[in-house]
């Protein structure tokens, strides 16, 4: 199983003392790109507002163009528009982070790239994003269920049969 080369579009909307992108950039995990056109076409994007879920199937295509999250607030009206990655919604998930701890769907972007990791089979990748954080490994146990069952889908449709389990 190859690597997952993780990157990010930093739209520069967040406090950057808080932002997990940001130390993840610094510890060498990810790579930030300048603008989302520099994102590599096929690239898994990680995307609040995609009409597919992440799934187990996604992982051929992450793991041959990359998995990306565009680094901008939830309070903004709008993301950016991407044409060349494939983007994918992350299923219900609660945040471990200290901003938005116990919150649904509000995962920073540390938070994000571990749950697709573990999804797509890559658990010892997010793992290892997570380490980063104090409160990292409090993500894992918030979520463990759903993860596991996300990760035993088959398909798009089957994680949000998954889902209904767990909202």
């Amino acid at each position: 199983m190859a690597r997952v080369r993780l990157l990010v579009y930093d739209a520069k909307q967040c406090d950057p003392k808080r932002c997990t992108a940001r130390k993840l950039r610094r510890f060498g995990l990810v790579v930030f790109v300048p603008r989302p056109s520099a994102l590599p076409r096929g690239a898994i994007l990680l995307r609040p507002d995609a009409t597919r879920a992440l799934s187990p199937e996604d992982a051929p295509a992450a793991e041959r163009h990359g998995l990306a999250v565009l680094d901008a607030s939830w309070r903004a009206a709008a993301f950016p528009r991407v044409s060349r990655g494939v983007a994918r919604a992350l299923p219900y998930l609660l945040a471990a982070n200290p901003v938005n701890y116990g919150k649904p769907f509000t995962l920073s972007s540390a938070e994000a790239f571990a749950a697709a990791l573990v999804i797509m089979g890559h658990e010892d990748e997010g793992k290892a994003v997570l380490s980063k954080f104090a409160w990292g490994d409090q993500f894992l146990v918030l979520n463990r269920q759903p993860l596991d069952a996300y990760r035993a889908a088959a398909d798009s449709s089957e994680v949000v049969k998954a889902q209904a389990l767990f909202i």
